[in-house]
């Protein structure tokens, strides 16, 4: 059986592993006597559902905060010990499995470095490496300085076969700043957006006239309490006028947040909850959706060509900033800016834009060639090495 390693480091929210969990679900249904192991240092990867020849091992966490640091998620850790065991795990936990296509989800050389090594060891012994991007990485200048300071060029010059972007050229180069020599940039390919079907398992309905309802989602929720207080700040001002709405506040929010979030939403009458590992039941059922813009929710607005309001963050990462600027500039979807940190949005534009969501025009008003043909190129690009 040919065997494929991904590699999802996890320091922050739901993005990457959701990611990696589809390309893995797609390369299983495309080759029956594949093998598919995620890497993986997501905390709640066990929550959700894997298909068959696909498994996953979950190394020790490691969390980045809104500031840009790291700290282990056990905090009797230092960062330094609690790397160097991950990277031990890997290291036993690849040359086992000894994959024939790797792919690396956004980090070069893994969280701090704790990859190097082995991808050395699985390149020489013949595997094909692939570095695997989202369609927008961070504002140029910020990710020049942080490449640099990770030594990313030369691993890309010198380790990986092929870079693959998860988006398209003509939405955002990911990774435009980056001085690349001629030969990395020839190894670049865009793939476009990752397309996304309801999965067979149906989730834990907690509410039943989804259709009906805007779907109110900020991802893993670890930076969404802003847009959430704002959500609920307009429905406690204007309820009357407003379209009904159901949330999901996402497993990384504040404990005390979410309770607070959860008792104003209880008070309001809309359906409430912490965590769905089945999102894309609720994106294909509800009647317009409004979230933070992380890649996975991009990806589904478009799949199941959703009318969006995008208010996206800017902290730690200007990424969903650049990928709503372009969602707006090709009317795929419209977006507020995030209140400043500390203030209150603005009520008044927030119940404008949720009066006006319902009849916004869809992302098919606008069709783009390609956008979801992701998932079909990665299945085109990895045949040769699994078959």
């Amino acid at each position: 059986m040919a065997r494929v390693l991904i590699y999802s480091h996890d320091s922050f929210g739901l993005g990457h592993i959701r990611r990696c969990r589809t390309i893995a679900h797609a390369l299983a249904d495309a080759f029956p006597k594949l093998r598919v192991l995620i890497v993986s240092g997501s905390p709640i990867i066990g929550s959700f559902d894997f298909k068959t020849r696909v498994d996953f091992v979950r190394v020790p966490s490691i969390i980045k905060l809104r500031n840009g640091d790291y700290v282990p998620l056990d905090r009797h850790s230092s960062i330094q010990e609690m790397t160097e065991l991950r990277a031990s795990l890997i290291a036993d936990t690849a040359i086992h499995f000894a994959p024939d296509l790797v792919i690396v989800d956004k980090e070069p050389l893994g969280l701090r470095g704790e990859l190097e090594g082995t991808l050395d060891k699985l390149k020489a012994r013949g595997a094909r490496l692939v570095l695997g991007l989202r369609d927008v990485m961070d504002e140029p200048e910020a990710l020049a300085k942080e490449w640099a300071r990770k030594r990313a060029a030369p691993a890309l010059e010198e380790l990986y076969d092929d870079i693959w972007i998860y988006g398209l050229k003509e939405i955002y180069d990911p990774l435009q700043g980056i001085a690349l020599s001629n030969r990395t940039r020839a190894k670049m390919r865009y793939a476009g957006y990752l397309r996304r079907t309801k999965p067979a398992a149906l989730p834990v309905t907690f509410v039943n006239d989804l259709a009906r309802r805007i779907l109110i989602t900020t991802g893993g929720g670890g930076d969404g309490e802003a847009l959430i207080d704002w959500i609920l700040s307009t429905y406690e001002a204007q309820h009357d006028t407003l379209p009904t709405a159901a949330i999901v506040l996402g497993p990384f929010m504040r404990a005390e947040a979410r309770s607070t979030f959860e008792a104003r939403a209880a008070a309001l009458g809309l359906p409430c909850e912490i965590f769905e590992p089945r999102m894309e039941h609720l994106l294909a059922d509800c009647r317009a959706v409004v979230s933070m813009g992380g890649y996975n929710t991009f990806c589904e607005i478009l799949s199941f060509d959703k009318s969006a309001l995008i208010v996206p963050r800017h902290t730690p990462r200007f990424e969903q900033s650049i990928r709503a600027e372009a969602a707006e500039r090709l009317g795929l979807a419209r977006t507020l800016p995030e209140p400043a940190f500390g203030t209150h949005g603005d009520i008044a534009l927030m119940a404008n834009a949720l009066r006006g969501l319902p009849t916004q025009p869809p992302p098919s008003a606008h069709p783009i060639a390609n956008i979801l043909s992701g998932i079909d190129n990665i299945v085109a690009w990895s045949k040769p090495w699994l078959t």
